[in-house]
């Protein structure tokens, strides 16, 4: 079962947490290096996969997150260093635009705890902002990686928690409430770390992923070494 995005290179699929046929692609032309993006919703079923919407935007499109509490709403991650939140429901284009980042943003990511609806976005500018999906404005931004920040990851049991992963080969842990300095730093590998995962059953547990093809699982209690690393992977792991 597959999709073909015309003239688009995807780069994030994520389903609907609603709706289990439901999904999110972000997309950009040109490999992202030239161009416009879109974000497609795709319905999959046991005949296939078929576009339900389309939307454009004037730069390229690098990820995309679903809201948590409403069930049409997305945010995308773009080229031109901003974020759009999209209304499904309104199929015109994104119901806003925020714009503070310098350089591209690479990730998005919506709050999954409860009494929190926020949305980190992680950029090459070498910082990750907070935004509140209602506001203008962010809300803090987060620096001390020292190169492109690729993901930032909320965990999901733990309220005003997250991961990053950079080019500067470390993973890093952060606390919305003390934005000036990071949790934990741990060079998780030898080459630039390209995106993290937070274990649902174990709030300790983080897996990363780099352009040295491997995953690495960490036990942010013990961070010394990792507890495990999955080879295999030919070429960069995102």
């Amino acid at each position: 079962m597959s999709f073909r995005t015309a003239h688009r290179h995807g780069y994030a699929v994520e389903f609907s947490p609603y709706f289990p046929e439901l999904l999110a692609c972000a997309t950009s032309q040109h490999y992202g290096i030239a161009g416009s993006g879109s974000l497609f919703l795709l319905e999959s079923s046991p005949q296939g996969v078929r576009p339900v919407q389309k939307f454009d935007w004037n730069d390229g499109l690098f990820d995309v997150t679903w809201s948590e509490n409403n069930e049409h709403v997305l945010v995308t991650a773009s080229g031109d260093g901003s974020i759009q939140i999209w209304d499904s429901a309104q199929p015109r284009g994104p119901i806003r635009s925020l714009r503070e980042h310098d350089k591209e943003v690479s990730g998005v990511d919506w709050s999954v705890t409860r009494g929190e609806q926020l949305v980190l976005s992680a950029s090459w500018d070498r910082t990750v902002k907070l935004w509140d999906p209602a506001g203008s404005q962010s809300l803090a931004t987060f620096s001390g990686h020292q190169h492109v920040v690729y993901c930032a990851v909320w965990a999901p049991r733990i309220p005003c928690c997250f991961a990053s992963t950079s080019g500067d080969r470390t993973l890093r842990v952060w606390d919305t409430r003390n934005p000036q300095v990071s949790k934990l730093v741990l060079t998780a590998h030898d080459a630039e770390v390209l995106s993290c995962d937070w274990c649902k059953y174990d709030d300790s547990l983080v897996v990363s992923g780099s352009v040295d093809g491997t995953l690495r699982g960490w036990d942010l209690r013990r961070p010394q070494t990792p507890l495990f690393q999955l080879d295999g992977h030919t070429y960069a792991v995102r």
